[in-house]
């Protein structure tokens, strides 16, 4: 055996401070992996009415029900809802109810200039989840 024992004297200490290091390291890990930000879920919307009729230049829309739910089919409430009308100037918003529905009536809706058909488009947000926008929600013809 070898006399000469300074090359073990500090090996406690140098053990302690990696320890110390090393616990640090995966402390910073965890955290970076616990600190990931959320991945949000996907949610689609459907109407009561696939598409209706107008018999003038300018018309009241059905009473409609847009439903809103999550990629797996559970309700979405509390979704903030916007509808427009075919031109783009008329409006109806509002929040989902706890089944993931919301009524509206669009009044006095037009057709885009020179237009025979068009459609009602939706918005749907809600926190936790991506937006869902639907250009061709329900479909407008001028008879």
């Amino acid at each position: 055996m070898l006399s000469d024992e300074s090359a073990s004297a500090g090996l406690p200490m140098r053990i302690v401070v990696l320890t110390i290091i090393g616990m640090i390291g995966i402390y910073v890990i965890v955290t970076s992996i616990m600190s990931t930000p959320f991945v949000p879920g996907s949610m689609f919307a459907a109407s009561n009415c696939s598409s209706f009729n107008m018999t003038g230049a300018i018309c009241d829309s059905p009473d409609l029900i847009v439903s809103v739910f999550d990629n797996e089919g559970r309700p979405v409430g509390g979704a903030n809802i916007i509808v427009w009308g075919p031109d783009r100037e008329k409006v109806a918003g509002g929040i989902t109810d706890a089944s993931g529905e919301f009524n509206y009536r669009l009044l006095n809706i037009s057709l885009p200039q020179g237009k025979t058909e068009g459609y009602l488009s939706v918005k749907v947000m809600q926190e936790g989840y991506l937006d869902y926008t639907n250009d061709f929600l329900v479909k407008v013809r001028k008879v």
